[in-house]
């Protein structure tokens, strides 16, 4: 045994050493692969995101073309006929298993109210779109049918 006195080993006494604080970087593997799972997911989501809105932004852009030939032209009927087709896709594009692009007549307008947030195709406006193929000369306002058919494609692409 040592023979210290007691004296001599209290000053040999150190004081208690505090570990240095973890550091944060560089980080754990567990939670590079967590950066990296969130990282692929917001990917995912975004793509989801921006294919869906591709149909919108397609027939939204074929709508301005329309409008634009319009006010070149100026031909009401060719306006609503190109329309009509325009409302077709996209039905038949967004909802297939309900068959909306075969429709005729008062069937096709009840269908773009029932899918719209606010009726207006059953009203004049949109009841142009059964009889512009077969009128020599439209009669309507073209500014409504242009507003409501952009609405229904803003609601239901």
């Amino acid at each position: 045994m040592d023979s210290q006195s007691p004296t001599q080993l209290l000053l040999d006494l150190r004081d208690i050493q505090i570990p240095e604080a973890v550091s944060w970087w560089p980080l754990a593997p567990g939670w590079w692969l967590l950066s990296g799972l969130l990282l692929v997911l917001v990917a995912v989501i975004g793509y989801r995101l921006y294919q869906r809105g591709a149909l919108r932004r397609a027939a939204l852009r074929e709508f301005g073309i329309i409008r634009f030939d319009y006010q070149r032209h100026g031909d009401k009927t060719r306006l609503a006929l190109e329309l009509d087709m325009l409302l077709r896709r996209v039905a038949q594009a967004r909802l297939p298993s309900e068959g909306g692009a075969v429709l005729t007549g008062e069937a096709w307008l009840a269908y773009l109210d029932r899918h719209s947030r606010r009726a207006g195709f059953s009203l004049a406006d949109g009841a142009v779109l059964t009889t512009a193929a077969y009128a020599r000369q439209a009669d309507y306002q073209p500014a409504g049918l242009l507003q409501i058919s952009e609405r229904w494609i803003r609601d239901n692409a």
